[in-house]
């Protein structure tokens, strides 16, 4: 599916977007937009994985479940 969106660029923004785009700019823009949806989903997991390690409380229970790892595997 896709939607039709209108925006407003600047003269600058426009000129560019034109000489980088060429025919195409959705297509130019929908890659743009997918490529900063990845940068965002990393820099929110970046984040939450840096609240994890400094949740003292977490990092106890983790210790506490790390014993059960080896559960049912065998040592050879």
């Amino acid at each position: 599916m896709t939607h039709r969106t209108t925006i407003t660029l600047d003269d600058e923004s426009f000129a560019f977007l034109n000489n980088i785009a060429g025919d195409n700019r959705s297509a130019y823009i929908n890659e743009l937009l997918k490529q900063e949806h990845k940068n965002y989903l990393k820099q929110a997991l970046l984040k939450a994985n840096q609240e994890e390690a400094q949740d003292s409380d977490y990092q106890k229970e983790l210790k506490e479940w790390d014993i059960t790892l080896p559960d049912g595997l065998s040592n050879g």
